[in-house]
This record gives C-alpha cells, sequence and structure tokens, in this order.
C-alpha cells in the first residue's frame, strides 16, 4: 500500500510536500479549488523545485476550468521541472463547480477532455472543439526542451459513481476513488474491476487511489476531541455539503439506500436553509471545505466522523489499510488540513512505517 497526501493547496504547500517527501509519503494531490485554494500550478511547480522522489499531482482539473490545450501546457511544464513526478487528476467537478453555482460537466465532455490533453502529451495532433468548430492542434516545437512530453504523465478520473467509473475503465486511467466504509469501498471497486476487464483490460495494470480525509487517533481518545474534529472533521463534513445540494447540483455520490445519518442531515439542512443570499447558499456551504469545520456543523458527532473517515487508533487503521490492500486499493491519500500539517504527517508516517 502507497500513502499520499491531498491538500487544500497554498502557495507554500511546498513546506508540506518535502517534509512528506522525507517520512516516505508517495504522491501528494494538490485541490484545483479556485476561490477556496491558492492555484494549484503556481503550488505545483515550487513543489517541483524542493522535492526529488515524491509524485506530484493535479487533484484535480475540471474540464470548464482549464481548457485542455492549456492544460497539457501546464502538465509538461511541470514534467520538465520535476521529469515522471506529474500526474494528470481529472474529474466532472464539485466544489470547483459549486463554488461559482455550477453543476458537473457531462462525462462525455471529460471524455473529449482527456482524449485530447492525453493526445497532445504524446506528441500527436488532435481534434480540438472550441468556438463552435474543430481545430487541429499540437505542441510545435517540443524539442527545444521548452516543455516535457517525453516522460509519460498519467491520468487519474475522480470517479465516484458507475458511470464514471466505467468510463474510467474505458479510457484505461487510474481511478480515485472514496473512503467511506469498508462495505461500500468494496462495492466500488469491485464494480471498476469488472468494468475494467469489460473493457478487455488487465488488472494488474489497474491502480486505485482512495481519497479520504481522517485521524489517528491516541488509545482512549474519542473521534469528537478537539484534535480529532479539527483533522479529521471538516473530510465528514463535505459529505452534509454534498447532500444538501442535490436538488441544485445533483450529487457527488450516488445514494444507495438510505443515508445512515438521516437525522443529522436533516439537523444541517435546517442551518443551510438559513444561509444567505438565498440564491447562492453554496458560498457558504462550501466556505472552508476541506480546511476546517464552522461552529454551526456541530451535527458532525464521534460517530459520524468514525464513520465517513479514516480515523481510529494507529493498530485499526493498520488493519483498515490492510483490508483495502485486501480489496485492491493500492493507494491512501489523506486530506491534510492547514494548521495540522506536523501532527498529521507524523501519525501518518507511523501507520506507514507498520504496514
Amino acid at each position: 500500500m502507497e500513502f499520499g497526501i491531498t491538500l487544500p493547496t497554498k502557495a507554500d504547500s511546498w513546506k508540506v510536500v518535502e517534509r512528506a517527501e522525507k517520512l516516505g509519503f508517495n504522491y501528494a494531490w494538490f485541490y484545483d479549488t479556485h476561490l477556496l485554494s491558492a492555484d494549484v500550478l503556481v503550488a505545483m511547480g515550487a513543489a517541483a523545485m524542493k522535492t526529488s522522489r515524491i509524485k506530484l499531482c493535479a487533484g484535480v482539473f475540471i474540464p470548464s476550468n482549464r481548457i485542455a490545450p492549456v492544460a497539457a501546457n501546464a502538465l509538461a511544464t511541470l514534467n520538465a521541472l520535476a521529469p515522471g513526478r506529474i500526474v494528470f487528476g481529472i474529474s466532472t467537478g464539485y466544489t470547483g463547480r459549486r463554488t461559482m453555482g455550477l453543476g458537473p460537466v457531462p462525462l462525455a465532455r471529460l471524455e473529449k477532455y482527456v482524449q485530447v490533453v492525453e493526445g497532445l502529451l504524446k506528441g500527436k495532433t488532435v481534434e480540438w472543439s472550441e468556438e463552435g468548430g474543430t481545430h487541429k492542434i499540437r505542441f510545435l516545437n517540443p524539442e527545444l526542451g521548452l516543455i516535457n512530453i517525453k516522460d509519460p504523465i498519467p491520468t487519474f478520473v475522480s470517479a465516484f459513481g458507475p458511470k464514471a467509473r466505467a468510463l474510467t475503465a474505458k479510457l484505461g486511467a487510474g481511478w480515485i476513488g472514496n473512503v467511506s466504509y469498508p462495505e461500500r469501498e468494496k462495492a466500488d471497486i469491485d464494480d471498476i474491476h469488472a468494468a475494467w476487464v469489460k473493457n478487455g483490460r488487465d488488472l494488474a495494470d489497474f491502480y486505485a487511489s482512495a481519497s479520504c480525509g481522517g485521524c489517528v487517533l491516541d488509545e482512549g481518545e474519542p473521534a469528537d476531541s478537539k484534535r480529532c474534529m479539527a483533522q479529521a472533521g471538516p473530510f465528514a463534513a463535505i459529505v452534509f455539503h454534498n447532500l444538501v445540494e442535490m436538488d441544485q447540483f445533483g450529487t457527488i455520490v450516488p445514494l444507495e439506500g438510505p443515508f445512515p445519518f438521516q437525522a443529522e442531515l436533516e439537523a444541517y439542512r435546517k442551518i443551510y436553509q438559513q444561509y444567505e443570499p438565498a440564491d447562492a447558499r453554496y458560498l457558504s456551504n462550501h466556505r472552508g471545505h476541506l480546511m476546517f469545520v464552522r461552529p454551526e456543523e456541530k451535527h458532525l458527532s464521534a460517530h459520524v466522523v468514525r464513520a465517513l473517515t479514516f480515523t481510529g487508533t494507529q493498530s485499526e487503521l493498520i488493519d483498515r489499510a490492510h483490508g483495502m490492500a485486501a480489496m485492491g486499493y493500492r493507494q491512501i491519500a489523506v486530506n491534510i488540513v492547514p494548521g495540522q500539517e506536523d501532527d498529521m504527517l507524523q501519525r501518518l508516517a507511523g501507520v506507514m512505517e507498520k504496514l
């Protein structure tokens, strides 16, 4: 099992990534959530100059937010600074769209976007559609060494629903799944395994990364301690942020059966309905996304945090990681909360060392 970190991007995220590399982490995923975080490309460029081994991952681009030629150019530029260490992450969009009052882009648009970006990164001439027409494009002088398209840049798709997982398999991309609880994690990876095989692919080539938040608890420490709520609470909170906006934007994680925390959801819905302005409640709903728990989010109990995040004592998380590895997950990527970096990295490194 490999371990990664996911970062609410700061201009100086390189400091956290440099520390993570020294502790043995394999991947650093930078959130591309404008209006909430700093610019992902600036932060990844700085991290590329300060590290030598850890993989640096765009986590994740959204087709509407960066046009394909610009995205490919950025990735190829980063690849010149950190050859072979850059990862292209992509999704239909969650907070990166909702902060602007928009729902996800269609899967067909994501598929075409990936094809254009991957084609450019392979040095091909590709057809790109924009402004009502189709245009042939390619990198015009890669031989000058201004960019790097020689070292491969793998694609990962963040895909929480069955249709998105099927597209991931069709594209032959790495998969970013979501940590929730073992039964759901197994159902999700079994589903994409089946899609992978259906597309004639070898499961030996399949790479699954589980994105999560969490906290390594001391023995006897409750999951609603101040420290745990600061570290794991923000990830648990986004489940509710998503569900209260279902009528407006849909959902990033399709519900299968009743939501196990319906009472907590209804309690938060009452708070959500008081946010102003009424036609842009998303502005309050996503404030602090994956960074802090807002004072009004009192529905986040110890039980909720335990159930929706990678939270437990060191021995519990070691067992959990072994179980996920047995299912076929190859990476666990944990959200690192601003202000909690040192404690979280050190404790997670202790879990890695015992695996």
